[in-house]
């Protein structure tokens, strides 16, 4: 077995923070080139964020570009997960489905969430938990800590594999829920 711990694990969540946005996992491998969160080829993340705010499309921009953008929009990036423990040649498989049931350390979103006095919203970026359910089990738990705080909570369709304007308007509806 080989362990692998999260990519962006020393990532600070700026305090400021009013939108927190969860994903799952991001590996420390060599096959991975994302140089920030959702930076991967087939994701469209930074194409759905800045475009929500009527500003330039992000993807293939620097990480300090990205930094910069998250700042200024009170935005910030977490995983849920910290580190794995697979089986040698697998390395490369990002699954959800599969990596589900070999997480050797998750992140405590719900402590996270209550170091950010500013938080107004957080969403997940994915809406089917068929086959995640360990994954499901900590989003109910972080969910329903948002509702007894008084925070938005919402599944949203993935950013990745393609780009479509129902998305777009998915999450820009979102993002800018409070903010018009």
């Amino acid at each position: 077995m080989i362990t692998i711990k999260h990519r962006f694990l020393d990532h600070p969540i700026n305090p400021k923070t009013e939108t927190l946005i969860i994903g799952t996992f991001n590996p420390e491998t060599p096959d991975n080139d994302a140089e920030f969160f959702y930076g991967r080829s087939r994701n469209y993340l930074w194409r759905l964020l800045p475009l929500a705010f009527g500003k330039p499309d992000l993807k293939g921009a620097s990480k300090q570009e990205k930094l910069d953008f998250i700042e200024e929009h009170k935005i910030d990036l977490v995983d849920l997960i910290e580190e794995i423990q697979i089986e040698k040649g697998q390395e490369a498989n990002y699954y959800d489905g599969y990596i589900d049931n070999k997480v050797t350390k998750w992140k405590n979103i719900i402590a996270l969430i209550d170091t950010l006095p500013k938080l107004k919203r957080v969403c997940f970026t994915r809406k089917t938990f068929s086959d995640i359910p360990n994954m499901k089990k900590h989003l109910i738990e972080i969910q329903s800590h948002c509702n007894n705080k008084g925070i938005e909570f919402q599944s949203l369709t993935t950013p990745s594999r393609f780009y479509r304007e129902d998305k777009q308007t998915e999450w820009t509806n979102f993002l800018l829920n409070d903010n018009r």
